[in-house]
């Protein structure tokens, strides 16, 4: 079947003089949000607005005024911009000269990669996402879009999203909603050749659901979403897609069906029939059933006969560094939802349920997504090295006939993509010194070896003005939350004191989750309150970050944190940045000296927010866990590129290790990252600290960003004859 996108930007065009027209084509397509030249031309319409519609180019240009539109019309500066994006734009999307053109030619656009997650973190004018997976899944479609990689992607249009914070005058986090409006956002609706949206069927709760097709574009790359928000479902199936990782078990296992099998059937009710289906996380895993029974359907064979050409189809990426944080479902749900569709698989009811189990002969074992994911694929993968090692020991039970170290689960260490992340005053630099082509070169460490080149008085005066930027982006969202709780006017006015871009600073930026512990750095009161206090070689804190709405301790740190933003001897030098989202990301990371990230061993499977701080010149301080233990470089016991809290200490006492961590951490900062800070020459030029910071960009720049991650998902896993690992058999079902 043919398709073709309801043409939303050919209505939008209608409404723009002839010369600002090619704007409208420009919003439907994300490739402008990693081009600093293109953001500039939807942001210079109207900033203020800008701002307030969540930089999304389409609100912009659906309510900027005639008269505006005129002014840009006389403007031979901003037209000529026009013109140089436009033509930037046309040549990307024609070129031909990739690098997957060359180096991977046994994948084709007839039958691409199919990547499936349940949360793409593209952009903040597309909030369908929560945090590190999600940005993880956006960045991996932008460097493939940059390589050429033939892939499109499938996940959910969430009505809702996820949640947005406040937090009340006590410091607790209240959450709320609001409504994503489809028909405002850079998206299409998928149609046939006749304007009639493409849709597809999956059965809930005994109960036919009709899904719709949106389209979003992001650069070569399409990214489908699933939304069952019509007027022919049933009132409570149309909030199937309303919330992301909200409700119970049983509306989890619906949006994953919506997710599994209604992807497969959309991508072919499309005209899709991909070579590869990448699930990326064990959420998607219903749709390797769906493979099976379209695989059967065609060839009329059995569930077994099928099961070695689909595996052959299917690779898997699992994120989750513990057993708890893998989607499990009890038997009585499998029941409720799959009864039907196991006889559609001429399965037995026990046959069918041992997909899922990791123990086999159990009755009541519950079904596990991840356990399904490696029974159907023929390759699975962490997403680091120290990943790799502790999802061999987690699975092991499964392989039977293998040694622990010959379990077959690779590792693929994360990356970011370095356009979407790198600050434009800094990409400049790299523009000068490393090459035009130095995001293009990702991957090359001998683009790196050239940041020796740039003056360290020009890296320090750039850095300076990302930081005063985020003083003051941190300043205004405190003074707005200030308002919203009716503070004191005190409060208010007193923002004007609120940390200074002078002053080291520190980020603390992820979901605060107990294991993460976010409030490390204030266990031993008195000696935080100490390093604070330092007249001569000051500190200062920004953090950021949601608690899941049902994690209750979560929440009681971010209050913990809170009251020290309010204790009067460091209220100027502690700040908590509501609402975390993409927007306030890039600002800490392009903005802080210093990255903290302090979870507890092993539980960081990669973590990817310290590795968009080396492409601006930030450094790590971050325990020896996730992608810093491949990341990390020191000598003599120091550390060369970062530091490492804690070393390898390790105990399975938890309040030992949080006593270990915080002392190690304090002396890192009392011995060396708050000397070297302010070791600083007679121009407030801190030499011994830019070493650092180049030391930073150089050795993990090339190692960790998407376009080195997409090179080795292709010639390890997405290739014909690629695998991670060897094949071993698993326990027979």
């Amino acid at each position: 079947m043919s398709y073709i996108p309801v043409s939303r930007s050919s209505a939008l065009r209608e409404r723009l003089p002839q010369s600002l027209k090619r704007l409208a084509e420009l919003a439907y397509n994300y490739w402008w949000s990693w081009e600093p030249e293109a953001v500039a031309l939807f942001q210079a319409i109207d900033p203020i607005a800008w701002d307030q519609v969540g930089h999304n180019p389409v609100s912009i240009l659906e309510n900027v005024s005639y008269d505006r539109l005129t002014q840009l019309m006389g403007d031979p500066h901003y037209l000529k911009q026009a013109q140089q994006v436009f033509e930037k734009f046309d040549r990307y999307l024609a070129s031909d000269d990739t690098w997957a053109a060359t180096q991977a030619s046994g994948l084709s656009q007839e039958n691409p990669i199919a990547y499936f997650c349940a949360e793409f973190g593209v952009h903040e004018s597309l909030p369908i996402y929560s945090g590190g997976l999600g940005l993880l899944a956006g960045d991996h479609l932008k460097s493939a879009s940059e390589l050429g990689i033939p892939l499109v992607a499938v996940g959910l249009m969430y009505r809702q999203g996820y949640f947005r914070q406040r937090l009340d005058q006590s410091g607790w986090q209240e959450d709320y909603y609001v409504d994503n409006v489809f028909n405002r956002m850079p998206l299409e609706l998928v149609c046939n050749e006749q304007g009639e949206p493409i849709t597809t069927q999956v059965l809930v709760r005994q109960r036919m659901v009709n899904l719709q097709i949106w389209q979003a574009q992001v650069g070569r790359v399409r990214l489908f979403l699933l939304d069952a928000d019509r007027h022919d479902n049933d009132p409570i199936d149309r909030w199937l897609t309303g919330h992301l990782y909200g409700g119970n078990q049983e509306t989890r296992i619906a949006q994953e069906i919506v997710l599994g099998i209604g992807g497969v059937r959309a991508l072919t009710a499309i005209g899709i029939k991909p070579a590869i289906h990448h699930l990326n996380e064990g959420h998607a895993a219903f749709c390797l059933l769906e493979v099976c029974r379209q695989e059967m359907q065609h060839s009329g064979k059995t569930f077994y006969d099928v099961e070695a050409t689909v595996r052959e189809q299917c690779v898997f990426t699992t994120h989750t560094p513990v057993p708890a944080g893998h989607d499990v479902f009890s038997s009585d749900l499998m029941d409720s939802f799959f009864a039907q569709y196991w006889e559609e698989l001429k399965l037995s009811r026990e046959q069918f349920m041992a997909l899922g189990a990791r123990r086999l002969g159990d009755p009541w074992e519950p079904f596990g997504m991840t356990v399904l994911a490696l029974r159907l694929c023929r390759t699975a993968n962490g997403v680091s090295q120290l990943h790799g090692e502790v999802s061999r020991q987690m699975w092991a039970a499964m392989f039977p006939r293998a040694t622990e170290d010959q379990v077959p689960i690779g590792y693929i260490t994360n990356g970011v993509h370095a356009s979407t992340w790198t600050a434009p005053l800094i990409a400049d630099l790299y523009n000068e010194y490393l090459g035009r082509d130095w995001a293009d070169q990702a991957a090359d460490p001998a683009t790196w070896a050239k940041v020796d080149n740039i003056p360290d008085a020009l890296l320090w005066e750039r850095h300076q003005i990302l930081k005063e930027r985020l003083v003051a982006h941190a300043r205004h969202r405190v003074c707005q939350a200030r308002q919203q709780r009716q503070e004191d006017v005190s409060q208010i006015r007193a923002i004007d004191h609120l940390l200074d871009p002078k002053i080291l600073t520190i980020g603390f930026a992820r979901r605060f989750s107990p294991y993460k512990r976010g409030d490390l750095l204030m266990r031993d009161a008195e000696r935080m309150l100490r390093i604070f206090q330092r007249t001569a070689q000051p500190l200062q804190i920004l953090f950021s970050g949601k608690a899941h709405p049902a994690d209750e301790e979560g929440k009681r740190i971010i209050q913990r944190v809170m009251e020290w933003c309010k204790h009067p001897d460091i209220r100027d030098r502690v700040v908590f940045i509501e609402d975390y989202d993409i927007h306030i990301a890039r600002q800490l990371v392009q903005g802080v000296d210093v990255w903290l990230n302090n979870p507890r061993r092993p539980l960081e499977a990669s973590g990817t927010s310290g590795q968009k701080v080396c492409f601006n010149g930030g450094i790590n301080c971050s325990v020896l866990d996730g992608w810093w233990c491949e990341g990390y470089q020191s000598a003599n016991g120091k550390g060369l590129n970062g530091w490492a809290i804690g070393e390898n200490a390790n105990t399975n006492d938890q309040a030992v290790q949080d006593k270990i961590d915080s002392d190690s951490l304090y002396h890192l900062l009392e011995t060396e990252i708050i000397p070297l800070y302010y070791e600083q020459d007679a121009d407030g030029i801190p030499h011994g600290w830019i070493k650092m910071m180049k030391a930073s960009i150089k050795s993990n720049c090339p190692a960790f960003n998407t376009h080195r991650m997409l090179m080795d998902y292709v010639q390890q896993v997405y290739l014909p004859t690629a695998q991670v690992e060897s094949k071993l058999s698993l326990a027979k079902v």
